[in-house]
């Protein structure tokens, strides 16, 4: 895992009418029942997703419901919703359609839709069994498509065709993504609520409008990757939609986006937790905060909007400490205080992201961990369990990102939690690991670990 190259999977999405069986190819593709596959219009409600390969490539492959242009009913307008979503964020749409029924109303006004969003589109007729069938398919050049498969998803027909032109569209994305290693990048997320000034942060960093900036929030819907490169290193950096809380979230839209933030913080290495300082650390920013923890992701708090600050805020004496300590889950970040409008002390950031990058991957030597464990067993000696003194053996770094320990004992149960909580504290004392969680695994005799 240290070495991973995160790259983006490309999505594909089957979008068509009712029942003309996306959940059949989906599951034929995956080769595993995932979807449910039911003889009755409506059985997929939601998007489902599911990680495929063929050949080597590798995608995402997202079930939709049956989309009805003009629905009836909240019912189909949900299911309607469900699929924009999925169209949106598609790479590539598998329009499907029925050969048993020929063409449908719905049909037309579903091709019109998909080619008004410029996505890349295969055309796909399902239910061709044989090959005296084919000629079903003729028909269905009327709705003005030049090239189509005709397959049977149930009986396996045509089916290595078709992936084989859903893989030939992504070829030369995957070429482009090897032209440059991004693991040769440090990859920075800004996270927030909708407002804080993570765009225009951006902006400024990069010395020119790259992203939209708006006192509207929610301008910023998805994520959106920046390479960048200054004197300390090289950075991709990563704007997201504005995180809102779960009661907030009104349109699928922004629940798609909030998706897509977690994405980011999972595939980056340091994420800059932006605050706005003229509110201070909100119960939703300690949300925030255990969310990029549970993310094992190195973290920077941004005081963001500092020049707009009151006074008397501007003016305490432990702004640091206040802050981490209305953000517990990651009280071990560093704290900058900024405008990203102004620009005043931006240059912080990245001296800060150095700090955090560098402990982030620090591998420590086993001879110097062992001697740690010796000193550490004299300042507090290990607790009794069971009326037997809990002995620690050996303690090695098996892992970075983040610097993760296994420390070998006797009794990995007899460990309460105050003694774990000081060992994480003397490794913190004594090595530092500034911005970075940091986790400690307690492994027994008998292999079991905790």
């Amino acid at each position: 895992m240290e070495n991973e190259n995160v790259v983006n999977k490309p999505i594909v999405a089957i979008v068509g009418r009712p029942n003309v069986g996306k959940s059949t190819l989906f599951n034929r593709i995956i080769e595993w029942r995932k979807a449910i596959v039911e003889d009755i219009p409506g059985v997929t409600r939601d998007r489902i997703y599911e990680d495929t390969e063929w050949k080597n490539h590798k995608f995402v492959l997202v079930d939709t419901g049956g989309l009805e242009p003009k629905p009836d009913d909240d019912h189909q307008l949900l299911i309607k919703e469900q699929v924009e979503v999925a169209i949106e964020e598609a790479d590539l749409i598998l329009f499907l359609m029925d050969g048993n029924d020929g063409i449908m109303p719905q049909d037309f006004e579903i091709a019109e839709y998909l080619r008004r969003t410029e996505k890349p589109i295969i055309n796909v007729i399902n239910k061709i069994d044989h090959d005296k069938h084919e000629n079903k398919t003729l028909d269905f050049h009327s709705l003005g498509i030049e090239e189509h498969f005709g397959i049977s998803a149930l009986h396996n027909r045509n089916m290595y065709e078709l992936l084989e032109k859903i893989v030939s569209y992504f070829e030369k994305q995957e070429e482009d993504n090897n032209e440059e290693d991004d693991s040769l990048y440090t990859k920075i997320a800004f996270v927030g609520k909708p407002n804080v000034g993570k765009s225009t942060l951006v902006n400024k960093i990069l010395g020119e409008d790259r992203l939209i900036t708006s006192p509207i929030p929610g301008t910023t819907r998805d994520s959106i990757d920046t390479p960048f490169i200054n004197e300390k290193g090289k950075y991709i950096l990563v704007d997201t939609a504005g995180i809102r809380r779960k009661s907030k979230i009104s349109l699928l839209l922004e629940r798609h986006s909030v998706i897509r933030a977690i994405r980011t913080i999972e595939r980056s290495d340091v994420v800059l937790l932006i605050v706005d300082s003229e509110l201070g650390p909100t119960h939703h920013d300690s949300r925030l905060a255990s969310l990029i923890k549970s993310r094992n992701k190195g973290s920077i708090i941004i005081l963001n909007k500092w020049d707009l600050a009151p006074k008397e805020i501007t003016e305490l004496d432990h702004i640091e400490e206040e802050t981490k300590e209305r953000l517990k889950a990651i009280d071990y970040a560093p704290v900058i205080t900024i405008s990203g409008l102004t620009g005043k002390r931006v240059n912080r950031i990245f001296e800060k992201i150095e700090t955090v990058y560098k402990n982030y991957t620090t591998k420590i030597p086993t001879s110097q961990l062992n001697n740690f464990l010796v000193e550490m067993k004299k300042d507090y000696a290990p607790p009794v369990y069971k009326g037997k003194e809990v002995k620690f053996f050996y303690i090695s770094q098996p892992f970075i990102k983040p610097p993760t320990f296994i420390i070998f004992t006797n009794s990995s149960k007899g460990i309460p939690e105050n003694y774990k909580r000081y060992i994480e504290k003397k490794l913190r004392d004594t090595y530092g690991f500034e911005g970075v969680p940091i986790k400690i695994r307690f492994r027994d005799r008998e292999g079991q670990e905790v």
